[in-house]
C-alpha cells in the first residue's frame, strides 16, 4: 500500500512523501499553489482519497493527487489566514473552518461557498495581536458537537453542525488553547491543552480542571488519539513556542497517566504535531516545530528520526492512496 504523507509549513508551502517520509517533493508553482504559501492547516477525508486540502495565508487549496494538482477554491476565506479546519466524519463535503483573525465558517457543499457562523470571539490577543482558531473538532461521540480552541480565547462549543458557537470551559487554567480532544473511557473526556497545561473536563467541556505533568515543562501543544480508538493517546509537550527541546508523551490509559515515548535523539524544539489514520493505527508520525520528523511503524512503542527536516511545521496527515 502506497501511502501520502502530508506536512504543511510556514513558508515552504506542502511537502509530499509517498515512502513514509524517506523521500519528499515539493510541487512547484505550476501546481497551483505557491512555493513560499504559508500552510497551518490540512485535511483529507478517508471518502475522498488522494484529496487533500489545505488552509493557507491565501485561502482554500485542494490538492488532487490524479493529475498532481492544486486547486484554490474561492471564497470569502481569500481575506483570513486559515489556521483550523475539520471535515465531517460522515460527510466529506462539511468542511469548517478557523480563521486568523477568530472567526469560524461553515461550508455544506465541498468548499465551494462559506457561511459565517454565529460566535463571539476576542478582538485582540495580548501574544499574537488577533486571536486565531488552532483547532476545529468533530465530536466522536455525538455527531452534531463540535469543538474549537482559540489562541487566545478558551474553549467554544458547537451542538448545531457548527452554526452557532458558545463559550464554555469553566476554570480552565488558561484560554491561550492550543489542542482538543474528545476520548472515550466508558464516558466522555474533554482534553485542551494549553501554554499553562493540559487540562481535563468530565462535563462535556462545561467546566475544566489543570493536569498537572510530571514533565520539567507544563506547555502542552498537540493532543490525539491512536486512530485504532484504543486507550492510547499522545501529547506533545516542551519548554515553549517554538522552544528548544521537548518530549513526545504517550498515555496507555485515556490519559489519566503519561510517560516519555522517547523520540530519538536531541530535539531541537517543542513537539508540534501527530499523524495516525485508521488504515493502519500502528503507523504514526510526530513533527517538532522547527522541522524535525519521526516515525513510529509499532504504534509508539518505538521511534525513528527520519533524516528529512523542514522548517516550521504547521500541520502533518496521511492518508492511504488508492
Amino acid at each position: 500500500m502506497t501511502n501520502l504523507l502530508c506536512v504543511g509549513t510556514a513558508g515552504m508551502s506542502v511537502w509530499f512523501s509517498r515512502d513514509d517520509g524517506e523521500t519528499w517533493i515539493r510541487p512547484y508553482i505550476e501546481s497551483g499553489l505557491y512555493l513560499e504559501a504559508r500552510v497551518w492547516a490540512l485535511s483529507a477525508h478517508p471518502q475522498r482519497p488522494g484529496e487533500v486540502l489545505a488552509g493557507t495565508d491565501s485561502g482554500l487549496y485542494r490538492w488532487n493527487e490524479g493529475d498532481q494538482k492544486w486547486t484554490h477554491l474561492p471564497s470569502l476565506l481569500d481575506d483570513y489566514d486559515i489556521w483550523a479546519m475539520a471535515q465531517a466524519p460522515d460527510d466529506p463535503d462539511t468542511i469548517v473552518v478557523g480563521t486568523q483573525p477568530a472567526h469560524i465558517f461553515v461550508s455544506t457543499d465541498g468548499g465551494r461557498s462559506f457561511a459565517p457562523a454565529q460566535g463571539s470571539f476576542a478582538d485582540a490577543c495580548i501574544f499574537v495581536g488577533k486571536p486565531r482558531v488552532t483547532q476545529i473538532l468533530f465530536d466522536p461521540v455525538d455527531r452534531d458537537t463540535l469543538w474549537a480552541g482559540v489562541e487566545i480565547d478558551g474553549v467554544h462549543r458547537s451542538t448545531d453542525r457548527g452554526r452557532t458557537w458558545k463559550k464554555v470551559g469553566q476554570g480552565i487554567n488558561s484560554e491561550d488553547i492550543h489542542g482538543l480532544a474528545v476520548i472515550r473511557n466508558g464516558s466522555k473526556l474533554v482534553y485542551a491543552t494549553t501554554n499553562r497545561g493540559l487540562n481535563l473536563s468530565r462535563d462535556n467541556g462545561e467546566t475544566f480542571a489543570f493536569q498537572e505533568l510530571d514533565s520539567p515543562w507544563q506547555y502542552t501543544r498537540t493532543i490525539v488519539p491512536r486512530a485504532d480508538g484504543d486507550a492510547t493517546v499522545f501529547l506533545t509537550n516542551g519548554n515553549g513556542p517554538p522552544g528548544s527541546t521537548g518530549r513526545l508523551l504517550r498515555s496507555t490509559d485515556h490519559g489519566a497517566h503519561w510517560q516519555d515515548a522517547k523520540l530519538p535523539g536531541d530535539l531541537n524544539s517543542t513537539p508540534w504535531t501527530v499523524a495516525t489514520h485508521p488504515s493502519n493505527p500502528k503507523l504514526i508520525f510526530v513533527c517538532s516545530n522547527l522541522g524535525q520528523l519521526f516515525r513510529s511503524t509499532d504504534g509508539g512503542d518505538t521511534w525513528t528520526k527520519l533524516p528529512r527536516e523542514f522548517g516550521e511545521v504547521r500541520s502533518t496527515i496521511w492518508q492511504p492512496l488508492p
